[in-house]
């Protein structure tokens, strides 16, 4: 049969996980762990064949189980994930990795010191979109990246135990650390508590990268629907939108010319110059089923995951810098 998966957490995220396993003839979706004895009910009505249990104790003690998906709230991520690596067991993790540095850093280091796969759930990182955005900037089309602007808002769901930094702009900086190239060495964020008097529900997160600037805006209290990437290079331009379902990427033939000198406004808009749009075809495919593919992949050969857990560390390490920031009011953080 293969691999043989259990998934922890059968709330919002873990469904879509046990799908896509369900779906891979080379693996066997085995069993479902949850709290929530209404939730597994659920699960076993939709997938009669698939086991469930309110133990986690259950999947770790049981030596057919190969691989463990952690789909619970972040809080959870470090002891289920550590106590499946303990175990012997390959894990994937629902992105954030953990909540804290140290404790990716302990998850990377026991996933090498036991020879198991641990992977992040980046899950943009495995869309057609987010690929031939790569393929465009590593081609040297765009010229160099100058500066990246994302937007990610939705009038949406409020997490418990993570602000809307933790909970949206992984995303985007998984697009900007894989896509772009670009490694992000200080934040600055601007965070606002607008609905939730406890957690920032909207913020605006600006990453210095050296000769380049990526600005991520992110809100849980827009009354749009926006999910769009942005890269301003030195020959062209590019917008990835998520939600257009025709024309996800399109390249911009735009730039600035600039003369010696201009006296008069109308010189200065002629500075600019104005080209073609471009539309590439992608080959679509459901990116969860490409990313627990990819997982399944890693774990029977070894290969080192495209979200490893390395990336899942350097997100951490972006987001707790970025919370730093935060409560220094904007302060500009290092990013170690």
């Amino acid at each position: 049969m293969g691999i043989k998966v259990a998934v922890v957490g059968a709330g919002y995220w873990g469904p879509n996980i046990i799908r896509n396993f369900n779906q891979i003839p080379t693996c066997e979706m085995a069993i479902c762990c949850d709290k929530d004895e209404k939730r597994l009910a659920h699960m076993s009505r939709l997938y009669p064949n698939l086991k469930t249990t309110t133990s986690y104790d259950d999947i770790i003690n049981d030596p057919t189980i190969d691989a463990v998906a952690v789909c619970t709230h972040v809080s959870a991520h470090y002891p289920l994930a550590k106590k499946a690596l303990e175990a012997g067991k390959h894990v994937l993790v629902e992105k954030p990795l953990t909540a804290k540095v140290e404790e990716a850093e302990e998850l990377v280091e026991l996933s090498k010191k036991n020879d198991k796969v641990l992977m992040v759930d980046h899950t943009f990182e495995y869309t057609a979109g987010v690929n031939k955005m790569k393929e465009i900037i590593e081609s040297g089309l765009l010229g160099d990246v100058l500066y990246v602007n994302c937007a990610r808002l939705n009038l949406g769901i409020f997490q418990r135990d993570i602000n809307v930094v933790w909970d949206l702009a992984p995303h985007d900086l998984s697009v900007i650390l894989y896509a772009t190239g670009l490694k992000p060495k200080s934040v600055r964020t601007v965070g606002m508590k607008l609905l939730h008097p406890k957690v920032e529900d909207a913020a605006f997160v600006t990453l210095n990268c050296g000769d380049a600037s990526a600005v991520i805006h992110v809100s849980w209290v827009d009354p749009r629907k926006v999910r769009t990437v942005s890269v301003v290079g030195t020959k062209q331009m590019l917008v990835y939108d998520d939600l257009d379902p025709l024309a996800k990427i399109q390249i911009y033939d735009k730039g600035v010319e600039n003369p010696p000198h201009y006296d008069t406004f109308g010189e200065f808009l002629c500075s600019y110059h104005y080209g073609d749009i471009h539309m590439p075809r992608l080959q679509e495919a459901e990116p969860l089923s490409v990313m627990c593919k990819h997982f399944l992949e890693c774990c029977e050969t070894g290969k080192a995951p495209r979200s490893s857990g390395l990336s899942g560390l350097n997100m951490v390490k972006i987001l707790a810098a970025s919370d730093k920031s935060i409560a220094n009011g904007g302060m500009e953080i290092p990013i170690d």
